[in-house]
């Protein structure tokens, strides 16, 4: 097995391209890219804050909000700001996409949503910031998916002999070294790692998070985030 390491996005591209077999990809790409299926059980999400998907602004309401820079390493979560704004909250801000760099992100827009380590580690000193699984919660009562490892359909009986969950829960009993490894690259004290990996992000795809799924794919459709929606279809029997 070779493993090639990149960004969400970058995934999503290697896979679609046929140059990866699997790939853990933005949840969003699984109705953009064609000749795939999802495995089943694994994900990354939240079933309540997530944490390092957030909305940031010098407003203290969302009805306030009329511009957002979307973090260009965004997909799923730029199609969820979106469904936030216009399903729940019945208006369109203005939209544009830029690197994350949130001080440049707010001099010439109400709001940024940013992603990854950088929604975690930046100043919160004079901004409002809403979690995104948490206002998806707050409107929907249900969890979010974010990520889900994805495979090619001519590679889905081989994929079906990797333990997808087996990994998943290794890597969830070796915490410890993981918070070790990021402890000094985030600069992040360790019971907010601790709290990140075993409370605020969620790896199994149970039924509620399956119809958080479910229910932002339709969306994502009706809003004309998608083209076309097809059913979800895993691996294995």
């Amino acid at each position: 097995m070779h493993l090639v390491d990149a960004v969400p996005a970058g995934c999503a591209e290697l896979l679609a391209n046929a140059n990866v077999e699997a790939a853990l990809v933005p949840v969003i790409e699984y109705q953009r890219i064609s000749g795939i299926s999802l495995v089943p059980d694994v994900c990354v999400g939240s079933k309540k804050q997530v944490r390092s998907v957030v909305l940031v602004s010098r407003n203290d309401d969302l009805k306030n909000v009329h511009s957002v820079a979307l973090d260009e390493s965004s997909r799923t979560s730029a199609a969820l700001v979106k469904i936030i704004f216009r399903e729940f909250l019945g208006f369109e801000p203005r939209w544009t996409t830029q690197s994350p760099n949130l001080e440049l992100m707010l001099e010439e827009n109400d709001s940024a949503l940013i992603i990854g380590d950088p929604a975690m580690t930046f100043p919160r000193e004079h901004l409002t910031v809403w979690d995104m699984a948490g206002l998806w919660r707050e409107h929907t009562g249900l969890g979010f998916v974010f990520a889900m490892w994805m495979v090619r359909n001519e590679a889905a009986d081989k994929s079906a002999r990797v333990d997808f969950a087996g990994a998943r829960d290794e890597g969830l009993a070796r915490s410890e070294e993981i918070i070790d490894h990021y402890l000094s690259l985030l600069g992040l004290p360790r019971n907010t790692l601790e709290q990140y990996l075993k409370e605020n992000v969620s790896f199994h795809l149970d039924e509620e998070m399956r119809a958080g799924l479910d229910l932002y794919f339709r969306l994502a459709y009706k809003h004309r985030l998608l083209e076309t929606l097809k059913p979800l279809k895993t691996i294995g029997p």
